[in-house]
């Protein structure tokens, strides 16, 4: 299997509740995590993407956060409908959703 342009990590990181740090998983991460295999799936971009749930991405409090490489690009606050665009926009079209991109001093 060639590699990957692009490979996208989505954290599913779950603490229980009431965490000082909170979680993504509070945050309807597994929502983000099925739309994007989904969509890997249903477009598919099996040699052009990867799709890879990951633990804690680091910025709990803007999550579910999205991580692409090589490119570098974190997006926070994800949505389900979001991913959408970020296929069409960024994985597809090269180029980063700047709405849902973390702000520089986050990353």
């Amino acid at each position: 299997m060639p590699r990957p342009a692009k490979h996208v990590f989505v954290c599913s990181q779950a603490r229980p509740p009431g965490h000082p740090r909170g979680s993504c998983g509070a945050k309807g991460c597994r929502e983000v995590v099925d739309e994007f295999t989904k969509q890997w799936q249903q477009r598919q971009l099996f040699t052009q993407v990867a799709v890879t749930p990951t633990g804690c991405l680091g910025p709990c409090n803007a999550g579910p956060s999205v991580l692409v490489y090589p490119d570098g690009i974190m997006y926070g606050n994800v949505t389900k409908a979001d991913v959408s665009v970020i296929f069409e926009e960024h994985l597809l079209g090269g180029k980063p959703v700047e709405r849902l991109k973390m702000p520089a001093d986050i990353w």
